[in-house]
Parts: structure tokens; sequence; C-alpha cells
């Protein structure tokens, strides 16, 4: 079932929910929005549109790995929405703390090597990243860019000393456009959002990990119908165009 269809009938069963914008009851209300790194961007456009649309909301996100994310939300932190960059980080907050909307895969990413623009080391495959002299910085194995380059550099049967193992997607783009690093697994939206701060290296083994973004509403948020509201822009024409426009594949 598509999220389109059902945000809207949450949204009118909810007693909580605010469905009508522009209204002085929403003067002063904050949705809060728990979201992986990679969704930087993206939902960062999307919360300047939905706070037009909704006078007076304020959308507030925690852009992070979703692994840690999700520990959050089981300790106990407060989030209206949880959008995980693979669904077995989103199994962890069902489990943990209950999803009343979804969760729905929403958009799919895959991974590049990320490589600075003169891309001094020569790396045009996985096999290079192995190579004597070449710094490479993976994500860490518990966030999913990091189970994704595990599972893709198992597939092609190359084995990486990474330099260093960052919490998540942004950090470890952010080594090789500092040019603290010659190479990083990232996912290819990242690539496209550091414009020609890095080039993008494609490889075939990218097909082996591909990984399902989830989104839900958080049981117990103080929010639910804006929640509901967010999910459906999100689902909607425009929330779609906006991830394919930044290389998300939609599902």
């Amino acid at each position: 079932m598509r999220l389109s269809r059902l945000a809207a009938p949450l949204c009118v069963a909810l007693a909580a929910c605010a469905c009508a914008p522009g209204t002085s009851e929403q003067d002063g209300r904050t949705l809060t929005v728990f979201a992986a790194a990679s969704l930087t961007e993206v939902f960062g456009g999307l919360g300047e549109r939905f706070e037009e649309e909704h006078p007076g909301v304020t959308v507030e996100f925690s852009f992070a790995g979703s692994s840690a994310l999700a520990e959050q939300l089981v300790r106990g932190a407060s989030a209206d929405v949880f959008a995980s960059a693979d669904t077995a980080t989103m199994d962890r907050v069902v489990d943990g703390v209950g999803v009343s909307l979804g969760p729905e895969v929403f958009a799919r990413n895959t991974l590049q090597i990320a490589v600075p623009p003169d891309n001094p080391a020569g790396v045009g495959s996985l096999d290079d990243l192995a190579a004597d002299g070449v710094a490479v910085v993976l994500c860490a194995e518990e966030v999913p860019c990091g189970a994704a380059s595990r599972t893709v550099l198992e597939a092609a049967g190359v084995a990486v000393e990474p330099v260093s193992w960052e919490e998540d997607v942004k950090a470890a783009l952010t080594r090789v456009r500092l040019g603290e690093a010659d190479a990083a697994l990232v996912y290819r939206t990242d690539v496209l959002s550091a414009g020609g701060g890095v080039l993008g290296v494609d490889f075939p083994e990218s097909g082996e990990a591909v990984n399902d973004y989830a989104i839900g509403v958080v049981d117990g948020g103080p929010e639910p119908g804006l929640a509901a509201e967010w999910i459906a822009l999100v689902a909607s024409p425009e929330g779609e165009k906006v991830l394919t426009d930044a290389g998300f594949v939609l599902p």
C-alpha cells in the first residue's frame, strides 16, 4: 500500500489531527522528525514547504545515522516521525517503541565511491580501494551505509582496512571533501548533494546492496496529526519529485 493512501485515513481518524493548515490552533506547534543523515537536503527542503503550508508550525529535524536515532527513540527520546535508511533499523523502532502509521518504504538508494575531484589515488573500482596507500573511510557497520558497504565489499571479494569508521554517511563524505581521504563508500544521493565537491565512481556490485528507506509515525509522539501530514507530503507527487531530483529511486 502506498504511503499517500495511508496518511489521509489516519489523519481523519486521529482526534488530535489538525488537518486544516493556517488555523490559529497551529501556532507554536512543533513537528519533530528524526531522519537518516542522507535525507538532510531532501527533508530540509520539504520542511520549508511544510512550514509554509502550516503557518505557526515549526519542523525540527534530528539528522544522524539511523542506528543512533533508533537507539535514542528506544531509550525514550520524543519524536513524531522516524525515517530510516534501511528497514532493519526501522524494525528496531517498531519493536521497541511502536509505529502507528507505517512503516512503509518510500525511497531507495545505492552506493557510489566518492573521490576528490582530481581523484589523486586513481580510484576506478572497488578493487582499487584495497590498493596500498589508498586512504579509505567507511561508515560504521552498525549504520545502514556501513552495512551496505560491508555487503558490496564481500560480494566483490575485496578486503578494505579503512583509515576511519564514520558515524554516518555525511561524516564519511566530509572526510573526502576535506581531502582527508582518497575515497569513501557513500550513497549516490550524497555525491549529488556535494555538487562539484566530490566525484562519484560507479561499480557493478552496488546492486548487491540497495537500501530501502522506511518512514513511520512514532507511537507516543506529541503531534501524530502533523506527523501523518508530513508523511503525506513525502509521498505526494511534490515529495516524490524532490526525492528523484536528489537521486533517490521510488519503490
